[in-house]
């Protein structure tokens, strides 16, 4: 790789991790990369640094426009390690540059790094930089996804340098939105912005909201939005901030995600009745089994959807293992706007159902009651028992959904 000039005297000297497929237990099947930014101006500023393990291709793109001693302002927009860690690096090479960072950012990176010998500038909203033809300005953004995370808005390039805001895991050869929907396909990067913002932020819609109409009420213009992971938005900026907006308030299709998993078949035998149940009422049906799929292919399709229902066999009278873990994990996003019931098989006795809607409790999502159980192997009578609860399900679902 080499730097990519965004707009003139502006370029991307990151690095593109092809293989990287466990990001801190979301799996990135697309791979990722680590977006820092570079901008020459009368002081050279570098925006961000990249992952620890790929500084070294960072200072080769920034060596390939400019000498990294003469970086006079580094901005620390985000302290995470895929973002920070590389930050000792690219100092050594700089030390007497300028950081720029908020003050929960300062009290997160000292406890990595011995911050008395660098200069460091705490920065507030509104706050600006002046670097020679360009300002800089400084949008704090606490909890999206970090407390300490915050935005730069180049002025006079109208570029928002958005963190892991407008984000994707995705690996490409290509930088640019209209490049890559160029060489692979729009409903590939949709796919990615639905399960990059699956997730990580779809717990921080209500905050997404109001930064949005923070830099809409703050007038700015924006041309393009550069963010710390995947593609740079030149295309239709605009477009990509509406995208976020519907995401942030709950936007889903009539669909319902089947989220199951099972020991002996027999849950797994309850889901096809269900399923053409659900799609004789008239509402489409995805189905995911668990084991056989990554924890974020399974929380992108439940967010997808706008009701779902969860599959468990019974197993000493609580839920399976897998689903268990899925509905924890679930829990910790705080999915919103949603619908959910659950079904499964047992023999001794049964649990698994019971513990899932007391989940569905937790998370304040709308259950419909009462859940399907069904002894050991579905019989012929129980499969129209399955159909039926699908049915009935789905009729619900299109109620929900005519609220939205």
């Amino acid at each position: 790789m080499k730097a990519v000039e965004i707009k003139n005297g502006v370029y991307w000297v990151g690095a593109v991790d092809w293989a990287v497929r466990d990001f801190h237990g979301y799996e990135t099947t697309r791979g990722t990369t680590y977006n820092n930014y570079l901008i020459m101006d009368d002081e050279v500023t570098l925006l961000d640094a990249v992952k620890s393990n790929f500084m070294d291709v960072s200072i080769k793109n920034i060596k390939s426009v400019v000498d990294p001693s003469k970086i006079k302002n580094i901005v620390i927009n985000h302290i995470e390690n895929d973002h920070a860690s590389g930050i000792g690096a690219i100092m050594e090479l700089t030390p007497n540059a300028k950081i720029y960072i908020t003050e929960k950012g300062r009290k997160g990176l000292e406890r990595f790094h011995d911050l008395s010998k660098w200069n460091i500038n705490i920065v507030k909203t509104g706050n600006t930089l002046t670097i020679g033809k360009r300002t800089l300005m400084f949008l704090e953004t606490p909890m999206l996804h970090w407390p300490d995370s915050m935005m730069t808005y180049i002025k006079e390039d109208k570029i928002l340098v958005s963190q892991d805001a407008f984000g994707q895991h995705l690996a490409s050869s290509v930088r640019f939105d209209d490049e890559f929907v160029t060489c692979e396909s729009m409903s590939e990067l949709d796919d990615a912005v639905t399960d990059y913002y699956a997730n990580i932020l779809m717990p921080f819609g209500a905050l997404i909201k109001s930064k949005i109409a923070e830099v809409q009420k703050l007038g700015l213009e924006i041309d393009v939005i550069a963010p710390d992971h995947g593609i740079i938005w030149r295309a239709h900026p605009g477009k990509t901030i509406q995208r976020y907006l519907d995401m942030a308030n709950g936007a889903a299709a009539l669909s319902v995600a089947i989220i199951y998993d099972t020991m002996w078949h027999s849950t797994e035998q309850m889901t096809l009745p269900i399923v053409q149940g659900i799609r004789d009422a008239g509402v489409d049906c995805k189905v995911i089994k668990l084991r056989a799929s990554a924890m974020s292919v399974a929380i992108k399709e439940f967010w997808k959807a706008r009701a779902c229902l969860i599959g468990t066999p019974t197993l000493n009278n609580i839920m399976y293992p897998s689903v268990a873990h899925f509905l924890t994990h679930l829990r910790g996003l705080r999915p919103k706007n949603r619908m959910v019931g659950a079904f499964g098989s047992y023999g001794w006795g049964g649990g698994a159902v019971k513990e899932a809607y007391e989940e569905f409790k937790r998370m304040g999502l709308e259950a419909v009651e009462p859940g399907l159980q069904i002894l050991f192997k579905p019989s012929l009578d129980d499969e129209m028992k399955c159909y039926e609860y699908g049915k009935a399900f789905a009729e619900k679902v299109k109620e929900y959904h005519n609220k939205f």
